[in-house]
């Protein structure tokens, strides 16, 4: 007979689950489809590889300034509201993108969209706390995050079609590409407005039984977890370890952005690739990402393993961004950078397994934005990093090599800090009992 934990669980997966992946998906797409459309738009505005990086990375200034204080107004308002009020801005300002005309606009409106998406990844990873126990979450949030690959997976092809639409109603192809994307974020937001639920205790669509016991347990795991550690706000905002997940995250994430948005360009650097070509070829490492995301999340909440399941792929991810500089050959520069893509998607949802198993509430609202506002400061860095040294050497073997060093340092710091499994597997026996 079914038991009740995978009763509830399947059901609040096929609740919610569907709903958060699109969304992710087309917030992921709003945000690096900027990498594609530089194939025609730096020529038309005359972006230098330093403006480009520059104004990529730019947004992610945006994001950090108002990342925590947007995932307390979450934890305060409801994810439902709070979520509709981040897809509906960033949708109109992913498509505003279309009317940049220099380097100034091109600055502010990526700044502005960073500014608009804010909170709605952690406030996401948030959410999924709310509903699932510790011992499930690698596995829901890698299913959550495979929008990441899958986005690049499906959006590199199309955002490579959309480019061919030049000339269309006086448009150029990258002004098409930033309108026809930033729209369904538009119409979903209000999909999200209608459709989420903010807690479980106000979900009518499952059974009293079936609240009981999701909300029971819940509180079950928050109070033991409190009862070894409890933050308020102000603790975990300066609290060493949250400080050093950050550095952590600072690493994973300067690979993956310096990855993605430099990708289409490393491509089509090859030669005799056309646009539509290099979103199909763009589009591998994320199909491979995509396979080992859900893969290793699995395998992680099968084991109740945590450390050794970020660090190995954190390793996988530097190596094969490292050895991709070292080869001119294109078929090899391709396959060491899918391991290297391999390995950046397979290590976010297991990452995001550590500091959920230790911070809680407004605590956990706070902690959680500040790790996530910390790492995408290397969304900055990354990207900025690529073009200046791209700029400087005219090639993209030495920036490969500064994102992979990155990488290096989020091992060495994953390795030191460690993960206390008793947070999660004192609370799920307990829980279970």
């Amino acid at each position: 007979m079914e038991s009740i934990e995978t009763r509830v669980l399947a059901k609040v997966t096929r609740r919610l689950l569907p709903l958060l992946i699109v969304s992710y998906f087309i917030a992921y797409l709003d945000r690096i489809n900027i990498g594609l459309a530089a194939l025609t738009m730096n020529k038309d505005l005359g972006f230098s590889a330093t403006v480009f990086g520059w104004g990529a990375g730019i947004f992610f200034l945006g994001y950090f300034i108002f990342e925590v204080p947007s995932n307390i107004a979450l934890e305060r308002f409801g994810a439902r509201r709070w979520i509709f009020r981040i897809m509906l801005s960033w949708g109109v300002m992913s498509s505003a993108m279309a009317f940049i005309s220099g380097n100034a606009s091109f600055f502010l409106v990526r700044f502005l969209l960073g500014a608009a998406e804010a909170g709605f990844f952690p406030g996401i990873i948030l959410y999924l706390t709310y509903w699932f126990p510790a011992s499930h979450r690698a596995r829901i949030v890698g299913y959550f995050m495979a929008a990441i690959p899958v986005s690049s997976f499906i959006g590199a092809p199309v955002s490579g079609y959309l480019l061919g639409l030049d000339g269309i109603a006086g448009l150029k192809g990258w002004q098409w590409l930033f309108i026809l994307e930033g729209i369904p974020a538009i119409l979903l937001s209000f999909v999200v407005l209608a459709y989420l639920t903010d807690r479980p205790e106000t979900a009518g669509w499952l059974h009293d039984e079936e609240r009981a016991w999701l909300v029971g347990r819940l509180r079950e795991e928050r109070s033991h977890r409190e009862a070894i550690v409890k933050f308020t706000l102000g603790q975990a905002l300066g609290n060493p370890r949250v400080l050093l997940l950050g550095l952590v995250y600072f690493g994973i994430v300067a690979a993956n952005y310096g990855f993605s948005f430099w990708l289409p360009q490393i491509i089509k650097a090859f030669g005799g690739v056309s646009n539509l070509e290099t979103g199909f070829i763009t589009a591998i490492p994320y199909a491979a990402g995509t396979v080992a995301m859900v893969f290793w999340g699995l395998r992680s909440d099968r084991t109740r393993e945590r450390k050794w399941h970020v660090a190995i792929p954190i390793l996988v991810a530097a190596a094969g961004l490292a050895l991709s500089a070292l080869t001119g050959d294109p078929v090899l520069k391709m396959t060491l950078l899918t391991v290297g893509g391999l390995g950046i998607f397979a290590v976010l949802p297991c990452f995001w397994t550590l500091p959920t198993a230790f911070l809680s509430g407004t605590a956990a609202a706070g902690g959680i934005a500040l790790i996530n506002s910390i790492g995408n400061l290397a969304g900055f860095v990354g990207p900025y990093g690529m073009g200046y040294i791209k700029d400087a050497t005219g090639g993209f073997a030495f920036g490969l090599l500064f994102i992979a060093v990155l990488a290096v340092v989020s091992l060495v710091t994953v390795l030191a800090l460690g993960h206390d499994a008793a947070l999660e597997s004192r609370a799920a026996t307990r829980a279970a009992e």
